[in-house]
């Protein structure tokens, strides 16, 4: 649940209705409690739990039916991911199909159906989407992922240059480590989440909610003059902490 000091009483979200897929745990959970708390009204997005929508984000037809039942979309976040972990040279093509297929595809299907909503309102619109630091820093063994991520970088971009003229703002949030279900093979052992947390500036991983409330700003009025950006929320992974001692000149 959402501290009442992470929420400040603040409803930068009120009247608004957003759309939060991956809804169903992790960031995605924090992401729908934090606008429902903003004053938001959320409608949820996943394969699995009980969202609103019972959808694969990577079928075209799926997603089509999902944004033909909405008569009205002020924000979307584009949260749904998942990675697999292989050797590059052991990677199949299955895997790396799946993992491109709902963080890429799954990406732009969404954006496409938002932006047709938008547009139709008159009223423009946010897209928020979760990369990831891997958008930047390479992810040795992660290569489907940090494939995916890095496309996340051009399309943000994209997208925001080209219906910036017409109220639409887009957005991305570059997560480092968040103790989530996805990272279960660390955070709850406390040796490798040394080791984990021993690369981040800040020396400790991320809540989930303080992810939400990187998502909640970039969705609101607050962020009004924002657009085509990555917001890098990793405790200062991007700084590229290995390096903060001197070791050349």
């Amino acid at each position: 649940m959402i501290e009442p000091s992470l929420s400040l009483g603040k409803t930068r979200l009120h009247g608004k209705t957003a759309l939060v897929t991956g809804a169903s745990g992790g960031i995605g959970t924090a992401i729908v409690e934090r606008f429902r708390a903003e004053g938001a009204r959320v409608l949820t997005c996943d394969i699995t739990g009980e969202p609103d929508f019972l959808v694969d984000v990577a079928d075209e037809a799926q997603v089509c039916g999902l944004f033909n039942q909405l008569s009205d979309l002020d924000i979307l976040v584009n949260n749904a991911g998942i990675q697999i972990q292989t050797p590059s040279h052991e990677l199949s093509m299955a895997d790396f199909d799946r993992v491109v297929n709902i963080n890429l595809r799954g990406t732009v299907l969404c954006c496409r159906e938002a932006l047709k909503l938008f547009l139709r309102s008159g009223r423009g619109g946010v897209i928020v989407n979760n990369s990831s630091c891997a958008q930047t820093i390479p992810k040795p063994e992660f290569l489907s992922y940090a494939i995916s991520k890095g496309a996340l970088d051009n399309l943000c971009k994209t997208l925001a240059l080209e219906y910036a003229g017409r109220g639409i703002r887009v957005n991305n949030v570059g997560p480092g480590a968040v103790l989530t279900p996805m990272n279960a093979a660390w955070k709850d052992d406390p040796q490798l989440r040394a080791s984990v947390e021993t690369h981040i500036p800040l020396g400790r991983a991320a809540t989930a909610d303080e992810m939400a409330a990187v998502f909640a700003f970039l969705a609101s009025p607050e962020a009004a003059y924002i657009t085509g950006q990555t917001l890098y929320a990793c405790g200062g992974v991007t700084l590229y902490a290995d390096f903060r001692e001197n070791w050349s000149s």
